[in-house]
């Protein structure tokens, strides 16, 4: 199977079904799948992931209002409320922390909040003012663009 890396980053671009990630991630220890849990915490950050991404995170992973995860990211401070979320230790719990954390980083990297690389593709170097109006900006971990 493919590094956690990819396949993560491929479930947050949708390049991989949820459902395909959630048995995925429901197949190691719950030690593995708190260290998965990290990581994505950490991916997140990365991301620059903000407050504001939480609302349509929540949505986005199928979450209700309710559920522990969903109440932490609404709680604001999101560096903290992500580590959080990645130290739940119930299995349900766990599992919605997968796709809570999956959803905010597509939301992350969808906002533009993500660090970008400049493509450079067509562009000359000694034609400075043409590549700041032709580059394409691509989250840097975007596995679609080849990087």
């Amino acid at each position: 199977m493919a590094h956690p890396y990819i396949i993560l980053n491929e479930l947050a671009q949708e390049l991989r079904p949820m459902a395909q990630g959630a048995e995925w991630f429901g197949s190691p220890s719950a030690e593995e799948q708190s260290n998965t849990l990290r990581l994505l915490a950490h991916f997140c950050i990365q991301a620059r992931a903000t407050a504001e991404d939480g609302p349509e995170s929540i949505r986005r992973a199928g979450l209700r209002a309710t559920h522990t995860p969903a109440v932490l990211i609404a709680r604001g401070r999101i560096e903290q409320q992500l580590g959080k979320i990645a130290r739940l230790t119930p299995r349900d719990e766990r599992l919605k922390s997968f796709r809570l954390l999956i959803a905010v980083l597509a939301v992350a990297d969808e906002s533009g909040s993500a660090p970008t690389v400049a493509s450079t593709r067509g562009i000359t170097w000694d034609e400075p003012s043409q590549a700041g109006r032709n580059a394409r900006q691509v989250p840097a971990w975007d596995l679609r663009s080849g990087l």
